[in-house]
């Protein structure tokens, strides 16, 4: 019997048998990264997310310190003061009894024309507006004049702003300016060579001190000093006062030395003992 002869394949046929191969390995493959991908989404649905981060702390200095809500927005005045002093915006006043003011502020500096800084000490707690006249008179009427003393304005003396209160201390009396945030006591200024010029002393300047006050009067709309009521022999009140028909109340009496009053404190000689009684 003779041999079996084997028939070769087609080449045709071994080419589409390889394609064949190929394309199962090819369908396993997109089956196993289809089947990874969707185990991936099943752990990641079933994972707990992160706890949300907390929000970034915020600082005293941030913009957004302070509760939107709350935050008042700077007035008209307190823009305009920036220009001329350093100031701090405080929160409306109210109470105890009548006392009140709105926009309140702590005037603690005022700025010259020049830039040189004038300070008040203590800081001042008044109404926006009163700290606009007090630096626009300090800048344009108090330190021009205080160089005939050949040195420049250092400070400003605050002898009482805000302070809930009757008139002059007095139990029972009207409200003072000073209850309403709306008055300033002014008793020196401090030069930057050291001196301290009283705005009351006799013996000061009689120019420097008349032209002070007109220009005070001018501002304000009281003025108390020497010879206004006794309650103001030391110092210098000035207000905002509102009156009918925006009068102005301008009492501050610039006095000469009091010769005759030194004159009667100087001590008189007592007389010389008489001697005693011979026997």
């Amino acid at each position: 019997m003779g041999a079996q002869v084997m028939p070769c394949p087609h080449p045709l046929a071994a080419r589409r048998s390889q394609f064949s191969q190929i394309c199962r390995w090819v369908k396993l493959f997109a089956t196993l990264i289809s089947a990874t991908v969707i185990c991936g989404y099943a752990v990641a649905e079933n994972l707990p997310m992160p706890r949300p981060r907390p929000a970034e702390a915020i600082t005293s200095h941030s913009p957004q310190a302070a509760d939107p809500e709350n935050a008042a927005t700077p007035s008209d005045c307190q823009i305009r003061l920036k220009r001329v002093a350093v100031a701090s915006a405080l929160p409306p006043i109210a109470g105890p009894g009548e006392c009140a003011a709105e926009d309140v502020v702590e005037l603690e500096t005022i700025l010259l024309p020049n830039r040189a800084h004038v300070a008040v000490t203590p800081a001042a707690t008044v109404r926006c507006s009163l700290a606009e006249a007090i630096a626009q008179w300090v800048r344009e009427d108090v330190a021009p004049r205080v160089r005939v003393f050949d040195s420049s304005l250092k400070s400003l003396d605050n002898y009482a702003s805000f302070d809930c209160r009757g008139r002059n201390r007095v139990a029972g009396a009207t409200l003072s300016e000073h209850g309403k945030a709306n008055a300033l006591d002014i008793r020196s200024l401090k030069l930057m060579n050291g001196r301290v010029v009283k705005l009351t002393d006799p013996e000061l300047s009689r120019d420097f001190r008349e032209s002070l006050r007109r220009s005070a009067c001018v501002r304000f709309a009281t003025v108390l000093g020497p010879g206004s009521d006794g309650y103001h022999e030391d110092h210098i009140h000035v207000d905002l006062a509102e009156r009918r028909n925006a009068q102005h109340l301008c009492r501050w009496d610039v006095h000469e030395p009091d010769t005759d009053n030194v004159a009667a404190e100087t001590p008189v000689p007592l007389p010389r003992p008489r001697p005693a009684h011979r026997s």
